[in-house]
């Protein structure tokens, strides 16, 4: 996997992330104080659920040889009580029968980012320099 790099951008708020050659921003609401010029990190973290879903679903059913044409992922988050909530809404359009939509369900579990933010996670923090 390729590092990720996040700095100060332009504005109060806004950072600029580097992927490998892949450049874009993250920034926070105008509300909470940034310029919007991006999304914020959550929906960040929520982008990183939804892509790993469709992703993992489009390549199990390409294996399986399903007619799955699209899985439409949409990833909300909301904090309460300490607690961060995800809920996740998969739309599977093609002609799938019900069987094929329950593994496909199934499958969506086991993409590697909803096991990474559903499992036990460690951060290492440290200067480097």
């Amino acid at each position: 996997m390729r590092k990720v790099q996040s700095q100060f951008g332009d504005g109060p708020l806004q950072q600029k992330l580097a992927v490998g050659d892949l450049q874009f921003f993250s920034d926070a609401a105008v509300d909470k104080g940034g310029s919007a010029t991006g999304p914020n990190p959550h929906e960040y973290l929520a982008a990183a659920l939804a892509a790993c879903t469709s992703m993992t679903l489009k390549m199990y059913a390409a294996r399986k040889e399903m007619t799955l044409e699209n899985a439409i992922v949409t990833v909300d988050i909301e904090r309460s009580d300490e607690v961060e909530k995800f809920t996740r809404d998969i739309q599977l359009v093609g002609n799938l029968s019900a069987a094929e939509k329950e593994r496909l369900l199934e499958i969506a579990n086991k993409c590697p980012i909803h096991k990474a933010l559903s499992g036990e996670i460690q951060i290492k923090t440290q200067l480097a320099n």
